[in-house]
């Protein structure tokens, strides 16, 4: 059987990471390369749908997962959303006193650590899938 609800909802994707994709183009030299690198892995190796939330790319499964944002240092930020719920056995992240999220700078594809990004990532998706995300409300 035929769903349009299905066909709408992989057109909306589908354009959803269009504009993710547009956003990367538009930007220079190692910081448009990095961030390539990091949304092909995102969204081809791990099959998270991106979206522009806040002006940056937001990847997202059940919850929103990472965001990958450009620092004036020409650098790029990956960003775990849960970053201070999962393991960082590597030490890679840094929470940068922030009570939720946890990021690594990369200025170039030969910084980023392969292995532990894809680490990190699996274990921010099993956290999403597993563990409903509680949203904290200021008392």
């Amino acid at each position: 059987m035929f769903s349009v609800y299905g066909r709408l909802q992989k057109i909306t994707l589908r354009t959803l990471i269009k504009v993710v994709e547009d956003y990367i183009y538009q930007l220079e030299g190692q910081q448009k390369e990095v961030m390539q690198f990091l949304h092909d892995i995102l969204t081809i190796e791990y099959g998270l749908n991106a979206k522009i939330r806040y002006k940056i790319p937001f990847y997202f499964g059940i919850s929103w997962i990472c965001y990958l944002n450009t620092r004036k240092n020409n650098k790029v930020d990956f960003a775990i959303v849960r970053g201070q719920e999962i393991s960082n056995a590597s030490g890679l992240l840094d929470s940068r006193d922030r009570k939720m999220i946890s990021s690594a700078e990369f200025g170039s594809i030969k910084e980023i650590p392969v292995d532990l990004v894809k680490e990190i990532i699996e274990e921010a998706i099993f956290l999403d899938e597993t563990v409903p995300y509680k949203l904290r409300r200021k008392a």
